[in-house]
């Protein structure tokens, strides 16, 4: 009985000839899809042209830039350029756009359905328009010489051998000769992928999670999402193996398209057959053809996981241009080629019938690029720069941190910094001085402390959530594991490796084992993990940001023990932290209510209340993002006026420090890491005012962000002796702690003075009013305590505060 056969759904030669056309003639203009993208505004309007700049050198400077403007405006051949930059060697990649050949299939209308086509058998039309680019790749620009690379002129002989074999088989008519040629794969030197189409209302592309593949997507281009959970090392696999004949030198290619393949032993040259000679076939790797190669498993998201079940995970294979595209612990859109593949050696024969599937990459998009790889639509450019010249943007900002969560304005402050991060330096020595900045949140249950570190593992573009008591040591920094693909001892990096070059944020930090602990104290300080084990002795880098939320020892805060006593943690740790808050639940009429409206204004209209900004402005976590990744490109340095300032407030902090330890006040040593902490969060300051220097009044706001931090600590402590002071005393109590720190000085003002230690009125003022007092209360504390001559007196717009006892 004969076998069924099928005729072909489609007319392959008709869709190659439209497919070469469609390489030839396809147009593009840039300033085109700039203007879409702006939102159809011309960007070269009479008024707004420059026809002369001032930075042309001379007029042939000019005219070389007026013809380049010019040859922008004609539409360009897109795939034709790409084609002759393959040809000259300066790319070895063409990505077909399916949005492309969906506009040049709607112009022409011939009917062959190309994209329909590609999209549901994409691995056979990768091989039609590799054969279409092969056939239309034009002569290089310049010839090749013996300078160039060996495969340069190895790749070129191929291609002249090849193109003697057509027409000896033209002038012979013979068409046996063309099979002598070289294979096809050993002149390729470029990967073809296809890009999907994007998202329109006529073909809503949604990508899909790994557990929404099914069998009919089997050879489909299709999109799926998940976070990359594994990412291998890039290894060479085989495309094309050559062998050389011991016998009669012949060279054999044997392409390779399966998983495995079977070497050749024995000669099948038409010479060895002739002489019965049987030549043995030795491998020849310089010949050969090898393909970069990365193993990815990808995993579905937290949300994409159905109630109790767990998440599944689907291989990604990426070859040539796409390897070392994904990083462990990012968040990617991959598009690819959905294909079936047999279990091979032990697995066959367990699996029997069974057979794996995986996806061959074509397109990667990340979902949170790193904050250099981050494009900032120009829209978002100009509103940046409209806040930037306000002034106003460090508090916009601020706000803007998870608002649906009420107040701790001074803790958003700091996350923000945390986000910018300060300057991180290399001395000439090597020695490396961390820039990012690590922030403790201490307190009682219920004051939000989980909801900040997901929101800020949600802004930062690498953060990595992670919870103390389901964390080990071992997971935090690395574990040695067997390779699945190589069978070798490999270290997968933990939560810290995972968060490189980004914030890594551990929730219920008192909770974790004290030997687990421990692995964090490198981290905090060296920003590296030193691993020996199994015979595996390296250093892995953890340049993160660490943010960690804790509980006081007896789960609330309580009054009668000190502070050091309701930590509980040991000074080691507690000095890497450049800033540590206590968050307290304290009993306020004024403050209850408060919380209690914008809870219910928040569940009843599912989003946060007015914040208090003008135009109720708040940026949303992509605005955020965008902003920090511009402040970041800024590498703002300390001036010598600033460094006198700091070096004399580090002294007075010091021996406040004492003075504290003294009368058991004190809760934490004021360590050098105290002075790099200032000067961190000072440099944070000055990258979010965009400027490449610190003022005074960035050190003076870090100051008020460690001061705030401690007054949060110390505040219960002392509650029961402030609760019988007026507003006036209050801010006599405040303003005296400003003068014994050396916060708000005045620009010019002697160290030692006979009158007193004179501060800047303004200063002043601001710290009053952010601390919760109103200004009429600041006026009528000012008025009271000149009229009594206890302390103040006001030259100028300057404050001048006499260190006197008080008796109120």
């Amino acid at each position: 009985m004969a076998l069924l056969q099928y005729r072909a759904p489609v007319d392959y030669e008709k869709q190659q000839t439209a497919l070469e056309s469609f390489l030839q003639d396809f147009k593009t203009s840039p300033e085109q899809t700039i203007t879409l993208a702006l939102g159809n505004i011309n960007i070269d309007e009479d008024d707004l042209s420059d026809e002369y700049d001032f930075m042309d050198e001379d007029d042939e400077t000019q005219q070389q830039r007026l013809q380049e403007k010019a040859r922008r405006r004609v539409p360009q051949h897109k795939y034709k350029d790409i084609l002759q930059q393959l040809a000259d060697r300066k790319t070895n990649e063409i990505v077909i756009d399916l949005d492309d050949l969906y506009s040049y299939e709607q112009d022409v209308d011939e009917g062959l359905k190309l994209v329909e086509s590609v999209e549901k058998n994409t691995k056979h039309y990768v091989e039609i328009l590799s054969r279409a680019v092969d056939k239309l790749m034009p002569q290089p620009s310049s010839n090749v010489t013996f300078k160039d690379d060996v495969l340069d002129v190895l790749m070129a002989n191929r291609q002249q051998r090849n193109r003697d074999l057509e027409e000896a088989a033209e002038r012979m008519t013979d068409p046996t000769i063309v099979n002598d040629q070289f294979p096809a794969q050993l002149t390729r030197r470029y990967t073809l992928v296809f890009k999907p189409r994007t998202d329109t209302p006529e073909n809503p592309a949604k990508a899909l999670s790994v557990r929404q593949v099914r069998g009919e997507h089997l050879g489909h281009l299709i999109t799926i999402r998940g976070i990359a959970t594994r990412v291998s090392d890039v290894k060479p696999v085989v495309q094309v193996s050559a062998y050389t004949c011991d016998r009669c030198g012949c060279e054999i290619f044997q392409p390779v398209t399966d998983k495995q393949y079977g070497p050749l032993t024995l000669c099948p040259s038409q010479d060895c057959k002739d002489n019965q000679a049987k030549g043995q076939l030795h491998p020849s790797s310089r010949a050969s053809k090898f393909l970069p190669f990365q193993e990815v498993k990808v995993q579905e998201l937290a949300e994409q996981v159905p109630i109790g079940q767990i998440p599944r995970t689907l291989t990604v294979l990426c070859y040539g241009t796409l390897v070392r595209q994904v990083s462990p612990g990012d968040v990617v859109d991959i598009a690819g080629i959905f294909l079936p593949t047999p279990y091979t050696g032990f697995k066959a024969m367990r699996a029997g019938l069974l057979t794996d599937t995986y996806i061959e990459a074509h397109h990667v998009r990340q979902h949170k690029k790193a904050y250099e790889d981050m494009e900032i639509d120009p829209l978002l450019v100009r509103r940046i720069a409209k806040f930037t010249q306000s002034g106003n943007q460090y508090e916009y900002l601020a706000k803007s941190i998870a608002p649906e969560i009420f107040g701790h304005l001074d803790v958003k402050k700091a996350l923000l910094l945390l986000l910018v991060g300060g300057v991180t330096k290399e001395v000439g020595d090597g020695m490396r001085i961390r820039g990012d900045i690590n922030i403790c949140l201490m307190g009682d249950p219920g004051v939000a402390k989980s909801q900040l570190l997901k929101y800020i593992s949600k802004v930062a573009p690498r953060g990595v959530y992670t919870s103390g008591r389901g964390s080990s040591g071992v997971g935090l920094t690395a574990a040695v594991m067997r390779d699945p693909v190589t069978d070798e001892m490999v270290l997968e990096g933990g939560a810290l490796v995972l968060a490189d070059n980004g914030i890594c944020c551990i929730d219920e930090f008192d909770k974790m084992d004290d030997n687990d602990r421990t692995a964090i104290h490198e981290v905090m300080e060296q920003q590296t993990i030193s691993i020996s084990k199994a015979g595996i002795s390296t250093t892995l880098n953890a340049r993160a940001s660490i943010l960690a939320a804790a509980n006081p020892i007896y789960g609330r805060y309580n009054t009668r023990l000190s502070a050091v006593e309701n930590i509980n943690l040991p000074a080691a740790l507690l000095s890497r932290f450049d800033v540590m808050f206590l968050l307290l639940d304290t009993p306020s009429r004024e403050t209850d209510a408060q919380l209690a409206k914008h809870v219910a204004y928040v569940h009843m209209h599912q989003r946060h209340p007015d914040l208090g900004t003008s135009d109720g402005i708040v940026f949303t976590p992509a605005e955020v993002r965008a902003y920090v990744a511009q402040a970041r490109t800024f590498r703002p340095v300390v001036p010598s006026s600033i460094s006198e300032y700091m070096v004399k407030t580090y002294v007075r902090l010091r021996s406040q420090s004492k003075r504290a330890e003294k009368k058991n006040e004190n809760f934490g040593h004021t360590t050098p890491r105290t002075l790099l902490g200032v000067v961190r969060l000072a440099q944070a300051l000055a990258r979010l005012r965009f400027a490449n220097t610190v003022t005074q009044d960035d050190v003076d706001e870090a100051l008020r962000l460690v001061e705030a931090s401690k007054e949060s600590l110390a505040a219960e402590d002392r509650g029961s002796n402030k609760r019988g002071l007026n507003a006036s005393s209050k801010i006599y109590n405040l303003v005296k702690g400003l003068a014994d720190s050396g916060a708000c000085r005045a620009d010019d003002a002697d160290e030692d003075d006979e009158f007193g230690i004179e501060l800047n009125l303004r200063r002043v003022k601001e710290r009053v009013i952010a601390k919760g007092f109103t200004e009429t209360q600041w006026l009528t504390a000012l008025e009271e305590y000149t009229e009594i001559d206890v302390s103040f007196s006001r030259p100028s717009n300057k404050l001048l505060c006499l260190a006197q006892p008080i008796n109120i």
